[in-house]
This record gives structure tokens, sequence and C-alpha cells, in this order.
């Protein structure tokens, strides 16, 4: 993803509509500038919501590191002798 497009505000305000059909058509975010500075980010819906899922699946890889750091977690083996336990035990029912 790059950041190097960059609009002013005034932009945003004269071709709103030319901004969001060039974020969504590049797939790239767009920074919005006041007096100079970066203020916003202007992005479109599917590029938002894929970022959205990956930091998700980010959180969750980090959940699971520090549950095993804690002495939480599981091994591979250990969760699949337990799966295959509570499968097994459905298969009965």
């Amino acid at each position: 993803m790059k950041l190097a497009n960059i609009a002013p505000i005034t932009e945003l305000k004269r071709d709103a509509a030319g901004l969001i059909e060039k974020a969504a058509g590049e797939r790239s975010p767009i920074v919005i500038t006041q007096n100079g500075r970066a203020t916003a980010v202007l992005q479109d819906v599917e590029s938002y919501e894929e970022q959205q899922r990956e930091l998700s699946m980010l959180k969750l890889v980090l959940q699971g590191e520090q549950e095993i750091r804690g002495g939480r977690g599981l091994s591979h083996a250990e969760h699949r002798k337990r799966v295959a336990r509570l499968l097994g035990s459905r298969k009965r029912t």
C-alpha cells in the first residue's frame, strides 16, 4: 500500500466524488491535508474491510502467542487429541 496520494482538504471539498473514485480505483488511501498537515485518510470500503480483517487476524495471533507464553497454550498434538475426543463423543450421541 502506498501513501503517495495526498490531497488538500480544499480538493476534497471541490471534488469529493473524484477523490473517492481515485481511492477505489487505485485501492490506495488518500491522505487529506489541512494547513499542510495530514489530518484524515480517505479509503475505499473494500480496502478498509480487508484491512480490518487482517488486523483482526493479527490480534488473534498475538493473543495466541501471549497465551502460549503464559502457559495456557496447547501443543498441536494435544489439540488434535482433544478435538478427536470431542468428535468421538459427538458420534456416539
